[in-house]
């Protein structure tokens, strides 16, 4: 069945120019986001059949029962799959798959599916997030070619996105609490099924751009934080690592690594873009962390359009799975996971002249009323599949928001799995945000030091 994109005006310009926006949507435009399109920027309205729902407000409510940290394990836990997708009847569904999805069944024909659940518009924010997305629909723009944003804060840079650019920003500055405290696990999954710990970490992320307190005049353009420390293995124990991200072309990331066996801490212009995550074994790349992590400079960005497709969403209990749970033979576990209906934006993202990745051409495929990363195709030097990553989206209505953090990155060619930050059998706690000076590498030097 041929794809069928929902034709948008707002797209026109898009497709006719590549990423070459720059400018913020007219206060007509804007107005929508208090009409027909939710406060984020996704439309308000279901299908056409209803089998996608009209947004009525997302989930703001305490969810009683079983806790990961304050992320509820047992949403929507009476509710039974409505179609079971695999290899056998793919071909039904085709138009409503990603490339990635289709090659996992073929790969794995007996044992990789979809279970398919009722669809749930979950995603929320707080009202103040709603009132500078509002803002920034006006106010916001991209600059340097695309390669970083100004006149933005605390909310959706581009609600009303017209260019692939603006989805990608959309993205690395999506709605997120102040400050996360968690635990995770970095699973490698073999080619012959077996699957080994790479490491487990104590981990904080901070998200400078989402602070309640600040404005787009007083924001320095450091977007979100990261300190993490190494528990296991043995041999690992005591590794720490600090980034810094910021919408600086160059000064994009700042990370400092803290070496146990050297007991100094050095900077690490590596960490990043293609560079094998060494906290993973080297199974995924840095920037394929939570889907994508880092900054959009190599590539161009290109929207494709909006299309209704089946992506993992309100996985909060497939969190609440134990590791062996979690993980089957040589993927997740489809018994654990739940998928749905709902559309979704796709860039695609090209190498940028005079740039280079080991992954020269990617699809991504972004939630509508999250700007959520939920599935990810990654393309070899031949245009031939190679890569394909899914994430996680879970309800946190401590913020309250659809959030997400672990990623399973598949390597098709090798037959590996990486699954990076897993949060099961660990915590997630939205906190007080910390000072800035936790997040420096004299930090960390005074740990070890410890």
């Amino acid at each position: 069945m041929k794809t069928k994109y929902i034709p948008l005006a707002i797209l026109a310009g898009a497709l006719a120019g590549g990423n070459v926006a720059t400018a913020a949507v007219t206060t007509d435009e804007a107005a929508k986001l208090k009409s027909s399109l939710t406060p984020l920027g996704g439309e308000k309205a279901g299908n056409k059949d209803g089998s996608i729902p009209a947004w009525d407000g997302g989930w703001t409510k305490p969810v009683p029962g079983k806790k990961l940290g304050d992320v509820p394990v047992e949403l929507f836990s009476n509710e039974k799959p409505i179609a079971q997708i695999s290899a056998k009847n793919m071909a039904q569904y085709a138009d409503k798959l990603s490339e990635g999805v289709k090659a996992l069944m073929k790969k794995y024909p007996d044992t990789f599916r979809i279970d398919v659940y009722p669809t749930h518009r979950t995603a929320a924010a707080p009202s103040w997030t709603y009132e500078n997305t509002f803002k920034n629909a006006t106010q916001c723009k991209l600059k340097d070619g695309g390669l970083s944003v100004e006149g933005c804060y605390g909310g959706i840079p581009f609600p009303i996105p017209k260019d692939g650019s603006e989805l990608i920003w959309n993205y690395l500055l999506r709605v997120e609490a102040e400050s996360v405290d968690l635990g995770f696990k970095n699973i490698v999954v073999n080619s012959d099924g077996s699957h080994t710990l790479a490491t487990r970490n104590d981990e904080t992320y901070q998200f400078p751009y989402n602070f309640k307190d600040g404005s787009a005049a007083k924001w320095n353009g450091e977007y979100v934080f990261v300190r993490f420390i190494t528990t296991a293995p043995p041999f690992k124990v005591g590794e720490s690592l600090v980034i810094r991200d910021s919408v600086t072309p160059k000064d994009s990331r700042n990370a400092w690594q803290y070496l146990v066996g050297q007991r100094r801490v050095r900077r690490a212009p590596t960490v990043g873009f293609d560079t094998p995550d060494f906290v993973a074994s080297g199974s995924n790349y840095f920037d394929e962390v939570k889907g994508f992590l880092g900054h959009p400079e190599r590539y161009t960005w290109k929207l494709v359009g909006k299309k209704e497709m089946y992506i993992p969403y309100n996985t909060n209990g497939f969190l609440g799975a134990k590791v062996d749970e979690a993980v089957s033979r040589n993927h997740l576990n489809p018994d654990k996971l739940r998928w749905e209906l709902h559309r979704v934006w796709e860039v695609e993202a090209t190498i940028a002249s005079g740039k280079r990745h080991a992954v020269p051409k990617r699809t991504f495929y972004f939630d509508e009323d999250t700007y959520i990363l939920t599935l990810l195709d990654g393309f070899d030097a031949e245009g031939k599949l190679w890569r394909t990553s899914m994430t996680t989206p879970f309800v946190e209505p401590a913020i309250p928001a659809v959030v997400t953090l672990p990623v399973a990155v598949f390597n098709l060619q090798a037959g590996t799995m990486s699954g990076v930050q897993m949060l099961n059998e660990e915590y997630y706690k939205v906190v007080s945000k910390r000072p800035d000076s936790y997040f420096t590498g004299d930090a960390i030097a005074g740990d070890g030091a410890r």
